[in-house]
């Protein structure tokens, strides 16, 4: 977190973060992460680290939650700490920002890719280019396994 503070909106980097989910706390779901990350109009941080001990996640200026189409603003950004912080910024091509239902959280897109997707029992996930915002992969495989997934919002 320490070091994405200077990435994010100037507002945001004077604020306190909690921790509002843990796989290693609250166990591994993406309802349970949707319900502990549900405080409206609070930006979220989503940490991965996948089995091959990869860093990587992204920023949501609004909550991360369910929805019935894609939302968020142009704020929203992936990164990767592969071996250091590099972020892939929002590129106008479209507003594919973050999308989830109860089986799929999805992060950026176009053309049937997705910058960051993640399953239902956030087990699985997976990260491919796409238009939203240029990004590479996220991970060294374009399917991982999560070890460890934190979502962190402001106080």
């Amino acid at each position: 977190v320490p070091q994405l503070g200077p990435q994010l909106p100037p507002r945001l980097t004077q604020q306190p973060w909690h921790l509002l989910y843990s796989t290693g706390r609250d166990g591994f779901s993406l309802r349970t992460l949707y319900r502990s990350g549900a405080r409206p109009d609070s930006p979220a941080l989503l940490l991965i680290r996948d089995t091959e001990a990869q860093a990587f996640g992204a920023f949501s200026a609004s909550a991360i939650r369910s929805s019935s189409g894609f939302y968020g603003t142009g704020e929203t950004f992936l990164f990767s700490f592969c071996p250091e912080l590099k972020v892939f910024r929002w590129t106008g091509r479209n507003d594919f920002f973050v999308n989830g239902d109860v089986n799929l959280l999805m992060v950026g897109g176009g053309s049937g890719r997705f910058g960051l997707w993640l399953d239902g029992d956030l087990h699985h996930g997976g990260s491919q280019p796409c238009e939203t915002f240029d990004n590479e992969m996220l991970s060294h495989r374009e399917e991982f396994c999560i070890q460890d997934l934190e979502l962190w919002g402001l106080a």
